[in-house]
């Protein structure tokens, strides 16, 4: 008799299922207590793998809570890829939903403060953005296109979000104001940072992503958002290596 892999599966990441009728070990002999082992041995990995994907998420919760959350996370969302690197992108809305923790309601953008960084580090290299267009002044540096490198993530969040990832990961750091915050995650070298955007930064780096040209960009983000300081964003943006240019569309 054999066991389809979605029964094996589902008795895997449910201990309450009983071991899988006709389940045998290498010498023919049924298989429970083994696969239980094995079960445990499974269910203790991804958590612990998720622990080392959302450090933040663990920080803010405790590493008691954050166990058992995990273990029911397991269960609702095995692995749909044997790389675990990836493991974990339902978890952000898995926590908007998870009534125990609702009336912590920065949790959410905490997870995915730790999921960006994640990406961000996975994420291929590029050739930081060609700021020497933009020198001239002239009126193909307003027609520039430039996008956001693949290790560039831009979160906007309601939370203070920025200030509770630096008062939990750098020591000394003030505590939290009581502000909305987004947030750029890059990578200039290996490691990936965050960083605290000002006033319509989030706006104007988003319309560059979506093709929009740079003079085009900032004319819109002027409109929407009077005080956004281009200088200081831009800045930030080629300090970081944030953006690169947009060769799709050039060419």
């Amino acid at each position: 008799m054999t066991v389809s892999q979605q029964t094996f599966r589902t008795a895997l990441l449910d201990a309450e299922i009983p071991v899988p009728e006709g389940l045998r070990d290498a010498e023919g002999a049924a298989a429970g207590r083994r696969f239980s082992v094995y079960r445990n041995n499974v269910i203790v990995s991804l958590s612990e793998a998720l622990a080392t994907a959302f450090p933040l998420v663990r920080k803010l919760i405790g590493a008691e809570s954050f166990h058992r959350l995990a273990m029911l996370y397991v269960r609702a969302h095995p692995p749909a890829s044997p790389l675990m690197m990836f493991y974990g992108r339902h978890f952000p809305t898995y926590l908007e939903a998870f009534e125990p923790l609702r009336h912590l309601g920065y949790l959410p953008d905490c997870a995915r403060l730790d999921l960006a960084m994640r990406q961000s580090y996975h994420a291929a290299d590029s050739v930081p953005f060609d700021a020497t267009p933009l020198q001239t002044g002239d009126q193909d540096a307003f027609e520039t296109r430039m996008v956001l490198a693949p290790a560039s993530i831009v979160l906007k969040s309601a939370w203070p979000l920025f200030d509770l990832w630096r008062f939990n990961t750098v020591p000394g750091a003030p505590k939290p104001r009581a502000v909305s915050q987004d947030v750029l995650v890059t990578r200039p070298d290996f490691d990936p940072q965050p960083h605290l955007l000002a006033t319509g930064d989030a706006e104007w780096l988003e319309r560059l992503n979506s093709g929009i040209p740079f003079g085009q960009a900032t004319e819109q983000t002027l409109e929407h958002e009077p005080d956004f300081d281009l200088t200081q964003a831009l800045t930030l943006a080629l300090s970081s290596h944030a953006l690169m240019n947009d060769t799709k569309k050039e060419n």
